[in-house]
């Protein structure tokens, strides 16, 4: 990974982050449990679903990981699709996208804000 890649991924809103790294998360799933080298059209869903809650998530840019926060906008049928996919996923993401990986891993950790209402 080249430098300037490095710096974007770094520097990248908080949010596209979120989004970048569900989609990665769920491309390394779907590649290992559906085979073919694009989305199947199951995972596509999941994923215009996750970005679509962050997207609309009332934290705004102040979003918190899902996991941590007070809210659950998910639907319970997603909510444990998308939460298989990222127990397998997480793992290995840290061999893809390290950066990505570790970001996440420190964004898990930040307490996640008072619920509030979204400007």
């Amino acid at each position: 990974m080249s430098d300037m890649a490095v710096k974007k991924e770094i520097f990248m809103k908080r949010l596209e982050r979120e989004i970048k790294t569900v989609g990665i998360m769920i491309d390394i799933y779907c590649r290992k449990h559906h085979g073919g080298d694009r989305f199947c059209e199951s995972c596509q869903e999941l994923y215009y679903y996750a970005r679509q809650r962050s997207l609309k998530c009332q934290y705004g840019e102040d979003k918190p990981v899902c996991g941590k926060c007070q809210v659950h906008c998910y639907k319970p049928k997603m909510k444990a699709k998308i939460r298989e996919v990222m127990k397998f996923s997480g793992q290995k993401m840290i061999y893809s996208h390290p950066i990505l990986a570790i970001l996440h891993l420190m964004a898990k950790r930040k307490k996640a804000p008072s619920t509030k209402k979204r400007e």
